[in-house]
């Protein structure tokens, strides 16, 4: 939110505070080289990288690093896109029109090609009433969906699928809620969310008869299809950010400067309770939100804690149930310990997730979980607000303890100017070590008015795993290597990576706010070698999602997890993407499924996209 939002304390006390600062320099550094950092956060990364911290974190080998190029070039228009976001805007400056949208990867028709779908908001109620009907500006707008042509062109089947729908949409989940084969839909928004069952390509709502639309008053924003019981079919998740209604909003005193207004802060709204919906079969859902334990309140107010903007859902301590991490703007982040039978434990605190290495709460948009390193540790990525640095919250392998190492590996300071929502991780280059992508782009269009150095429009960031060996962990690559294409300033806020092309290397989608959105083709030409699984549960739900996949390849294991509940408002392909460097083969290849058992791949030769279907046992 604007940076005069107030930070939220809810009473935490200085044990929470020192479990926060676990096994991290971040202090130090902080501390000692304040100034430093500061100068870090803005130098141009050049060929040789050499941070001026004097603090060297102990893994200090390679002295300098060589930047890979993975050049990206801008597909939307070629491919015939001309979806462009309406975000409602029109001078009163409502919050919601500050916040979309999301954007999804769902092959609808079942033909293999990856197809896209935009999450549209809409003009206001109230605007389009003042609206002559002759005006053919008044047409609403609605969800959009692009069906893949192969060749990098798309066309648009909105209407034909039947998903000509009209909602102040935010974000969207994909998933086989049914276990039919074909991939339906959840939608939020502002007001009543919607379900759509795919039947054959064609989406019906079916939103009243399962009994997910929430609260009338709601509003939603991330979400997300996961087995929460291992019972073979899909729950759903659901954010929700805050208590809000045109006529507060308005009554607020927002200013950007005298009395000009500006866009809200979430500190003034009350907060919402997330939901869970249990999936009962025959498309029906019971919301379980209560029992479940993920209702948070503040002990201080006795309402609820949440501000929620993103969601992720990983194994994290080994246990073989899904765990549900929620990043929340400016209050505490959640972490939901999956305790199996539906009951789950908030253990944020405890874990070092809910706040900054100062023990303070920050404005959270996005985020994104992965084992970044391969050698077993989990890594949050959290896109913050401006002039806060974006979180990495790294596990002692197999375990619920974390600490945020973003200043003592290199991404922090570099991260310190942008307004980050999605970030999503994933191999750009094909060397085996996941990088991470981040869609930025401010709230205020014109915030350089009040804070000179800091731009409405936005480039994405792309950070380079540069490795464990080297002096910095995480290293930005510049216009020079990725090329003027991606580095177009954009309103950015959800992000996906998808193979559109099925090249073998992960293209990038940025959804934007009030703006046309940006496809990027990954054109990088580093001969690496690489290899895709699709799965498909029997056993488990059919989507697999939770399943885990571990190859092993010159001399390195590395771990990918079923999901497609990444970034912000955002779902990726369920696809799981390995790069291999220049590893020519693979020693072996495991697949965990969610219901406990395990599957060996043989003969998995590189450069190849594989589809495993889950055996009998």
């Amino acid at each position: 939110m604007p940076d005069d939002a107030l930070t939220e304390e809810e009473g935490h006390d200085d044990a929470i505070i020192g479990r926060a600062f676990r096994w991290s320099i971040t202090v130090f550094v902080a501390i000692g080289v304040g100034v430093g950092v500061f100068i870090w956060a803005n130098h141009e990364v050049k060929q040789e990288i050499e941070p001026d911290s004097p603090v060297e974190p102990p893994r200090v080998i390679v002295e300098t690093i060589q930047l890979p190029t993975v050049l990206f070039k801008n597909r939307t228009d070629s491919a015939g896109i001309t979806f462009v976001h309406e975000s409602g805007a029109s001078g009163e400056k409502l919050l919601p029109e500050s916040m979309g949208g999301g954007c999804a990867v769902i092959d609808y028709d079942g033909d293999g090609d990856p197809d896209i779908l935009f999450v549209n908001s809409k003009r206001w109620d109230h605007d389009l009433a003042r609206i002559p009907a002759a005006d053919g500006n008044a047409e609403r707008a609605t969800l959009s969906l692009w069906r893949n042509e192969g060749d990098w062109t798309f066309t648009d089947v909105t209407r034909k699928s039947g998903l000509a729908v009209s909602v102040y949409g935010m974000g969207v989940a994909v998933g086989d809620f049914d276990n039919d084969g074909d991939p339906d839909l959840f939608v939020t928004a502002v007001g009543p969310n919607r379900l759509f069952r795919n039947d054959d390509g064609t989406f019906v709502d079916i939103t009243a008869s399962a009994g997910v639309a929430g609260n009338a008053e709601s509003w939603s924003t991330s979400t997300g299809w996961f087995d929460s019981d291992n019972d073979g079919d899909l729950d759903l998740f659901v954010c929700n950010y805050v208590q809000w209604s045109r006529e507060f909003d308005l009554a607020q005193p927002f200013v950007l400067t005298g009395d000009e207004r500006a866009y809200g802060r979430p500190s003034a709204f009350q907060g919402m309770f997330p939901q869970l919906f249990r999936n009962d079969g025959a498309g029906q859902f019971t919301d379980i939100s209560g029992e479940a334990g993920i209702q948070v309140v503040n002990p201080n107010t006795g309402v609820p804690q949440g501000k929620s903007l993103g969601v992720g859902f990983s194994d994290l301590n080994s246990d073989g149930l899904l765990d549900i991490f929620v990043s929340n703007d400016t209050v505490q982040n959640f972490l939901f310990e999956n305790q199996g039978g539906n009951r789950f434990e908030e253990v944020g605190s405890g874990s070092g997730v809910a706040f900054d290495p100062n023990g303070g709460a920050r404005g959270a948009m996005g985020t994104d979980i992965a084992w970044f390193r391969n050698d077993g540790s989990h890594g949050i990525a959290v896109g913050n607000f401006s002039n806060e640095m974006t979180a990495l919250y790294v596990s002692l392998p197999g375990t619920l303890q974390f600490a945020d190492e973003a200043v003592s590996n290199g991404l922090g300071p570099h991260t310190l100017l942008e307004l980050t929502f999605g970030v999503c991780w994933g191999d750009l280059d094909l060397d085996g070590r996941l990088d991470l992508l981040a869609a930025n782009g401010h709230l205020e269009n014109d915030i350089e008015r009040v804070q000179p150095r800091t731009r409405y429009r936005q480039p994405p960031s792309l950070f380079w795993n540069c490795g464990l060996e080297s002096r910095i962990e995480f290293a930005p690559l510049s216009e020079q290597e990725t090329g003027s294409d991606f580095h177009k300033p954009l309103v950015g806020r959800g992000a996906l990576l998808t193979d559109f092309d099925r090249d073998g290397d992960l293209d990038v989608l940025i959804a934007t706010c009030g703006e046309k959105p940006c496809l990027l083709e990954n054109q990088q030409t580093s001969s690496h070698n690489w290899v895709q699984f699709h799965l498909e549960g029997t056993a488990c739900n059919r989507d697999a999602v939770g399943a885990i996949v571990e190859i092993q390849a010159g001399g390195k294991t590395q771990l990918r997890m079923v999901s497609a509940t990444r970034s912000y408002l955002s779902q990726s392909e369920r696809i799981v993407h390995f790069g291999l460097g220049d590893t020519a083969a693979i020693d072996a290849v495991l697949i965990r499924w969610p219901d406990g058992s395990e599957q060996a791949v043989g003969s998995v030769d590189v450069n190849q996209a594989m589809e495993v279907r889950q055996s009998a046992q």
